[in-house]
């Protein structure tokens, strides 16, 4: 019975509909003067309160994919992104698991492909992170044994789990099934956080003495992936997609590496980076870096970098709509391709990224070179 399982949430909103409606029929029985009276009723309104509460939660935890598991939830997971020095020498790439992609017959990897569960050494970085990659069915066929295939690097918000890109988002079911259908070319998916030095949150920067992530994103990633599986290693063979924080994450290393990524797509993202106490100081006190990292200050002060974009967001339900079609309007020029995608609603939640995932996908299959 897993934090994300369905069979939790059902469990939990059964015991709020039971506790309350036990609450309701033995009111009137807890309705006498004296100490044990009245601390039934006091336990009974906690009770119900406790499991309305951990309903909502469970549910919001679905909706939105904070943490994977208990383990996560109550912080006894230890072995997650952690900032280590690594020599250039050493190996790049560690696979540390394998798992079937939820398709039919998915367990046979030049039918269903397969997911690999990595940890990513970055030497100019000196950033470790794990990761999930997608490899699909392609891949193991004999007749693409000597092709290359196009990579895109899927990121979550913050916090976030890598886990909900698969359990939550279903990634890799839907580039198979798309791909499958001809409807966008076969790709490799690498999954995972931006938070690649948790709990904090860089906003995929480099932080002045602080973690490297930029670099990591820009540089050590795509070299470890491309040494370690037959994806290419140009520009125009490398998207990222993300949602939220990860939507940033991807507009805003595509517009400042587009040497490294030729498309871009986010999802419900924004266009600078906050300060808050889950960033800490992020330029330290470097108004210039902080307007390098100020995606609509970039559109106007720099000049436009040669990529694909994609940015999505909600007459109703989002707060970036505005900000979204000023981006727009600033960025539709050559040699910067602009495409959009405006939903009449929808939340800041994976209901509303579930909708737009198919037609980015199939968008990012065809702006990508193999």
């Amino acid at each position: 019975m897993g934090l994300t399982s369905m069979a939790v949430l059902l469990l939990a909103i059964a015991a709020a509909v039971v506790l309350f409606g036990l609450t309701i029929w033995l009111w009137p029985r807890l309705g006498k003067k004296g100490f044990g009276s009245v601390a039934g009723r006091v336990g009974m309104l906690l009770a119900t309160q406790i499991s309305l509460f951990a309903a909502i939660g469970l549910w919001a935890n679905q909706s939105f994919g904070f943490y994977g598991s208990w383990a996560d939830l109550f912080g006894q997971v230890k072995d997650e992104g952690v900032v280590v020095d690594h020599s250039a020498a050493g190996k790049r790439v560690q696979v540390v698991g394998i798992q079937a992609v939820k398709v039919p017959r998915g367990n046979v990897p030049r039918v269903g492909g397969k997911i690999e569960k990595i940890n990513i050494a970055g030497p100019d970085s000196k950033i470790n992170s794990p990761a999930y990659v997608y490899l699909p069915p392609e891949y193991f066929q004999p007749e693409y044994a000597s092709k290359t295939f196009p990579a895109s690097v899927v990121l979550t918000g913050y916090p976030g789990t890598a886990e909900a890109l698969i359990k939550g988002l279903d990634y890799p079911v839907r580039a198979h099934k798309l791909a499958k259908d001809k409807k966008m070319q076969p790709t490799v998916l690498v999954m995972m956080r931006p938070t690649v030095a948790p709990p904090r949150d860089t906003e995929c920067m480099d932080i002045p003495n602080g973690p490297q992530t930029e670099t990591f994103f820009a540089k050590d990633l795509r070299k470890a992936i491309s040494q370690q599986y037959r994806v290419g290693d140009k520009a125009a063979n490398w998207g990222m997609i993300g949602d939220s924080t990860g939507g940033y994450c991807a507009l805003k290393i595509a517009m400042r590496h587009p040497d490294s990524y030729s498309a871009a797509a986010s999802l419900s993202g924004y266009y600078k980076a906050p300060q808050d106490p889950t960033t800490g100081s992020l330029f330290g006190g470097s108004k210039q870096l902080e307007n390098e990292n100020d995606l609509m200050w970039r559109l106007k002060n720099k000049e436009l970098p040669p990529i694909s974009v994609l940015v999505t967001s909600s007459k109703k339900g989002e707060h970036n709509y505005k900000d979204t079609m000023k981006f727009i309007s600033l960025a539709a020029k050559s040699p910067t391709r602009v495409s959009s995608m405006i939903l009449d609603s929808g939340g800041h939640n994976f209901n509303t990224w579930r909708r737009e995932l198919n037609p980015t996908l199939t968008w990012m299959g065809s702006r990508l070179v193999a």
